[in-house]
């Protein structure tokens, strides 16, 4: 295993951790995580989710199994150096106080040995990278806010390329507005980066909103399932799984389930330059209250029936419309919905017009397992 910036894959093989006083925090749990994907390990308090993650870097010695990090395994590792090429984020840092910004984010760099000129480049790419700038290396952690903290400590986690990063509730202590930001950027960020991440909340929204696999443990580090958010919402597999994951989940898979093309409405349609009689007429022999204003598959907005009346054409009287590409997700359609843009979400591929979205219909592609 090195660190050449890389996602590693992850298998835990029947691992299993046991104290001394005979409490088994894990039990048996296998689970194998694909190279640069974001695993999520979520549960309630107990569950042997932070134990788990922190038996990836021995920081707690597993009692049994394998654990194998792109099929090294870890426990053949001297347990400094595995730590040194596995990155580590917790909820409250743990920034040296002492130590610039800079001189925090160059700690392994520098302990692997990296020359200053090489460190200082990679603490000025990092910064930028976590969206920090670079006359933040000079500050000290106690003149940064918690979520400036936070995007220190992912920059440190980040500072030698590790193949892995391991994060325990990261974002938990910061605010909910500060937390939210914290979130895209990590998505953002992990779309720069090839790391592979293995992340524990006890939230399920988070996990749902950051999660490309989830991992639903409960008491004892017992697996109930391991599955992407989509699946996860619309299909527990354990009546455990459906009571976590809680009575909205419909309404949480809006935010992780894409608008597709099929299943559309061929919604009538008219052109901005048509007479609003012959607009009328469209929409009757539809019966339909409204129409999508399309002129060379371009979408200039909709026309409701009820505003239609008298002379001149449908560019007269057109409302703009927030038209939702294949591939957004349901939770933006709706939104377009309850905004007002239009009776229902209208659908475009690259720019042009496919068809149309009804409330009801998004709340169905929500409910479907396909």
């Amino acid at each position: 295993m090195d660190a050449s910036g890389a996602g590693a894959s992850i298998l835990l093989d029947q691992v299993r951790k046991e104290y001394p006083d005979g409490t088994v925090a894990v039990e048996a749990l296998s689970l194998d995580i694909e190279a640069g994907e974001i695993a999520v390990l979520v549960g309630p308090s107990g569950c042997g989710k932070t134990t788990t993650m922190r038996m990836i870097n021995r920081l707690v010695e597993p009692s049994g199994g394998r654990i194998l990090v792109d099929g090294d395994d870890v426990t053949s590792v001297d347990p400094v150096k595995l730590r040194r090429r596995i990155g580590y984020v917790i909820q409250q840092v743990g920034l040296f106080p002492h130590q610039t910004v800079a001189t925090n984010i160059a700690t392994v760099p520098t302990l692997l040995g990296w020359d200053k000129a090489r460190a200082r480049a990679r603490v000025g790419e990092l910064l930028e990278l976590v969206g920090l700038d670079a006359a933040y290396g000079k500050r000290y952690p106690q003149e940064l806010s918690g979520g400036q903290r936070q995007r220190v400590g992912v920059a440190r986690a980040l500072a030698a390329d590790p193949p892995v990063l391991l994060m325990d509730e990261p974002f938990a202590a910061v605010d909910p507005i500060a937390r939210d930001r914290l979130q895209v950027e990590f998505l953002r960020l992990h779309e720069q980066v090839c790391t592979t991440v293995v992340f524990v909340t006890h939230d399920i929204d988070e996990a749902i909103r950051l999660g490309d696999r989830i991992a639903v443990m409960r008491e004892g580090g017992h697996l109930e399932q391991f599955a992407d958010p989509a699946t996860l919402l619309s299909d527990p597999a354990t009546d455990f799984v459906a009571d976590f994951v809680g009575a909205e989940r419909t309404l949480r898979r809006l935010s992780v389930v894409d608008v597709r093309a099929a299943g559309l409405h061929r919604w009538p349609t008219v052109g901005p330059k048509d007479r609003l009689a012959d607009c009328i007429a469209v929409m009757d022999a539809a019966e339909a209250s409204w129409a999508v204003v399309s002129e060379d598959g371009t979408v200039d907005g909709w026309l409701a029936r009820t505003e239609a009346a008298g002379d001149g054409t449908a560019a007269d009287r057109l409302e703009p419309a927030d038209a939702i590409e294949v591939g957004e997700s349901l939770e933006r359609a709706l939104a377009a919905i309850l905004a007002g843009n239009a009776p229902g979400a209208i659908v475009t591929e690259r720019g042009r017009y496919l068809g149309v979205l009804t409330a009801g219909d998004v709340v169905t592609m929500a409910r479907s397992r396909s």
